[in-house]
């Protein structure tokens, strides 16, 4: 299986149901660069200071499951003074960059299934970044991926 497309999932839904419909390519269709970026940005947005490797790997996997694609992104990250790593642990460096969920956070009615948890959806909750758009999520996963649970 081709390491870009191992970790597609279907991302069906009807996006005209939503009053907030935009054009946007779904993470299995992004090419490597864009879900490096999309990965940088989501760890940006991480309302935590320390977390768990495996915690930022969780978050990661919504993005992408390619091992050495989660490598690229903890590198970028900390190239780019977004995260440090520090015995085991990754320290988070806040800088103002919380998701506003009542502004970045979009409901969009459709059949869905969870990034995360891969639960059934009938309402998907979409991150919307300046690089792009992770989801769907159901309401739990959507405030676990960001740091708030």
């Amino acid at each position: 299986m081709d390491p870009e497309t191992e970790d597609s999932k279907d991302h069906g839904g009807d996006e005209a149901n939503s009053g907030d419909a935009v054009e946007t390519t779904p993470v299995a269709d992004l090419g490597r660069d864009e879900r490096v970026e999309l990965g940088v940005e989501l760890l940006a947005h991480i309302e935590r200071d320390s977390l768990s490797l495996a915690d930022v790997v969780d978050r990661i996997e919504t993005v992408t499951t390619n091992p050495a694609l989660t490598r690229e992104i903890l590198d970028t990250a900390e190239l780019r003074g977004i995260i440090e790593r520090a015995e085991g642990r990754l320290q988070t460096r806040r800088r103002g960059t919380a998701v506003r969920i009542e502004e970045e956070v979009i409901e969009r009615e459709g059949d869905y299934e969870c990034r995360r948890c891969g639960a059934s959806l009938s309402t998907g909750h979409f991150v919307r970044f300046a690089t792009g758009e992770l989801g769907p999520f159901g309401p739990s996963c959507v405030r676990a991926v960001l740091g708030r649970e």
